[in-house]
């Protein structure tokens, strides 16, 4: 037997106080022994996912299960309560042990069933446990600063070696246009939208010069009638007036995109169970809506679906905006969402009808907790599971508490499909889906495509997690990446952003409006945390198993069921079979239970940084038999980012999200909702 299970009550709160000690904030002062930032108790998000309450109300993330586990019973056994043996036939992630004394004043008897519950013996091979750095020591000091500084050499001569590899690349096509030029043609010819690229770059050229007309006319009017007039007058003819024009700033800022379409954006600050604060932004029509308040906008306490929300402003019935969310992908922000003026999906969502929300994962372009601080390597000990189990349910109970709804309909794309599917399998967060009313994925990163055989992801994968640390170290992942986002000219930022990027994850500009391009990099890399790319990258997570759920076991099963035609058709009749006769066999294997939303996907068949394809046969193949696939579509020639940016990703993405939301609604929704534009398709 372990000491714990053992110990007197008085051995049990000395143990129990030196623990706690070394879960807490900082090192406890002897005068004040429960200062702000001590630990308390761990609590469980889920049986795999505690993090540590504090005496002032606060969390700290990123706690080991087996420390977790300990704390809450040194804390029970301290105060006098019995804790009877679990059964050892019970399953190691879910067994609870009950209580036998409830005390209402005492802040750890609260009615939740993880508060004791039993480390497992092991974690999931897809999601090893994260460090456990201390309170702040002069030895872990010191073992922080040198992480810092051998990552900041390394890193920065393994990011000077991608750009290198990123311009010599660039040579040849350079080299190509340039011949093209001297023998008098086209060297943009061959591009798919090449004549309307050039009308839409004729068509801002314009509505510049007329933007410039019509401040130049306010200020003679103004200066004549002694009035300030700062903005135009608005056009009688479009519903949607600009509300900022003129020559492209290229700014990091989502609401001067939205006010070049007529709209705003306000943004709101969101809660995670685990400390962070993450920016969550809402579009809005200001003829429409007043913004909110800053107290409406700041963040709440760390609980979701609980918490007391804003109340919603009035709005009449039939004419309520139905909630939609977005979540972005890796080492972007929502601002992918708002750079390509009308045809941003954010911005042509709301015009057709809906409320549009987007949210930022932690950290994001300015790192923020309720306790911890940018230099503490506790901050940045998460990856893909906590965005999954800790942002996206954040974002979610905030937009629902905002908007007074019941669902919303989730649009993710890339890592955001990563984290959503994550978030929704029956051993994380399943009841997460009974609040989404259909998932839309774009580019849904859930099996490994070719690209992770390259060279430079293939050297992440070979070092150990040791090493890994040695280059990339314990804090954000090359840091120094936003440093030069914040200090270089925008236009040359955005140049290299796309050709570092391009080289990387291997796409082109090819069906982009490259009059825009340089916006799109405006937005990206945000802040990551090493943990997090160690887990997309390392030997032991994504890059081995290459796939989010599965183990590179499971993978090879499939892949053998997946050899044959004849096989295909049976495994087929099978899954259709097993789907009439009963899903509790199938049920075991997959991801999935029935609380799962319907899914809808979008896959880019030209994708070589995920296989969207693969994750369909999955879906076909009956192996998730719980899932109800609405709408899935591979569009042949797009790329990674082509959902997002294409010239034509409106009419081949964008439209189709529109619809399928508005089919998905509850017939409840319908009825209290406007109608969305094109939506009438649906019924």
């Amino acid at each position: 037997m372990t000491r714990t299970q053992v110990a007197t009550a008085p051995e049990a709160a000395t143990d129990y106080a030196d623990l706690s000690e070394q879960l807490s904030l900082g090192e406890s002062d002897t005068n004040q022994r429960h200062h702000d930032g001590h630990a308390v108790r761990a609590k469980f998000i889920t049986p795999l996912d505690p993090v540590i309450e504090t005496q002032d109300g606060n969390r700290l993330p990123a706690v080991p299960l087996q420390e977790a586990h300990k704390l809450n019973v040194l804390k029970a056994k301290a105060g006098g309560r019995t804790l009877p043996a679990p059964s050892a036939k019970q399953d190691s992630s879910k067994r609870h042990i009950k209580r036998e004394t409830e005390d209402e004043h005492d802040a750890s008897a609260q009615d939740d069933n993880l508060d004791l519950a039993i480390a497992p013996l092991r974690t999931h091979p897809l999601f090893p446990p994260l460090p456990l750095y201390g309170p702040p020591s002069l030895l872990r000091n010191a073992h922080c600063l040198l992480f810092r500084i051998t990552s900041f050499f390394l890193s920065t001569g393994f990011l000077l070696v991608i750009v290198l590899g990123a311009l010599f690349t660039s040579i040849p096509p350079i080299l190509s246009k340039l011949w093209k030029l001297l023998t008098f043609r086209d060297p943009d010819a061959q591009r798919p939208f090449n004549e309307e690229e050039k009308a839409r770059a004729a068509t801002r050229k314009q509505e510049e010069r007329q933007w410039s007309e019509k401040r130049r006319q306010a200020k003679r009017r103004s200066k004549s009638s002694d009035t300030r007039a700062s903005e135009p007058s608005p056009a009688p003819h479009t519903q949607y007036t600009p509300l900022e024009g003129g020559p492209d700033k290229l700014l990091c800022d989502g609401k001067y995109y939205a006010r070049r379409v007529g709209l705003e954006m306000e943004k709101f600050k969101v809660q995670t169970e685990d400390g962070f604060i993450i920016d969550l932004w809402h579009v809005y029509d200001p003829t429409e809506q007043r913004p909110s308040t800053s107290k409406e906008k700041a963040e709440h306490g760390p609980e979701i679906f609980k918490s007391e929300s804003n109340e919603p402003q009035p709005i009449p019935e039939g004419q309520k905006r139905y909630p939609v969310l977005l979540i972005h992908g890796l080492l972007q922000s929502a601002g992918a969402y708002c750079c390509n003026d009308d045809d941003s999906l954010a911005f042509y969502l709301h015009k057709a009808g809906y409320d549009v929300w987007l949210g930022n994962n932690r950290c994001g372009f300015n790192p923020q907790h309720t306790l911890l601080k940018y230099t503490d390597p506790r901050m940045w000990a998460w990856n893909i599971r906590q965005m999954g189990v800790m942002d996206l349910p954040a974002l979610i109970s905030r937009v629902l508490g905002e908007t007074g709804v019941d669902k919303l309909g989730l649009v993710a794309h890339s890592q955001g499909t990563t984290q959503t599917f994550v978030a929704l399998a029956k051993e994380q967060r399943p009841d997460l889906g009974e609040k989404i009313s259909v998932f839309c994925a774009l580019a849904p990163a859930v099996y490994a495509g070719p690209l992770i055989g390259k060279m430079y992801f293939k050297f992440m994968r070979v070092i150990s997690p040791g090493m890994f640390r040695i280059f990339f170290g314990i804090h954000a992942f090359i840091p120094l990446m936003m440093f030069m986002h914040a200090r270089l000219p925008a236009k040359l930022y955005g140049f290299m952003g796309y050709k570092v990027f391009g080289f990387l994850f291997n796409w082109s500009d090819e069906r982009w409006d490259r009059g825009l391009r340089d916006r799109f990099f405006q937005f990206s890399p945000v802040y990551v945390s090493s943990e997090s790319m160690r887990w997309w990258l390392g030997r032991e997570c994504f890059a081995k198993h290459k796939c989010v759920l599965s183990t590179r076991e499971e993978n090879f099963h499939e892949e053998e069921e997946d050899e044959s035609p004849e096989r295909d058709r049976e495994a087929q009749d099978e899954g259709r079979e097993e789907k009439n006769a009963g899903k509790d066999d199938k049920g075991r294997t997959a991801w999935y239970d029935k609380r799962a939303p319907p899914f809808a996907l979008w896959v880019a068949g030209s994708d070589d940084l995920v296989d969207g394809r693969r994750l369909l046969r999955r879906f076909e193949r009956g192996r998730e038999p719980y899932v109800n696939v609405v709408h899935s579509k591979v569009i042949d020639e797009y790329e990674h980012l082509d959902v997002l940016w294409a010239m034509d990703a409106i009419e081949k993405v964008g439209s189709e999200v529109r619809d399928v939301i508005w089919k998905t609604m509850s017939k409840r929704d319908k009825e209290r909702c406007r109608r969305i534009d094109g939506g009438h398709k649906y019924g």
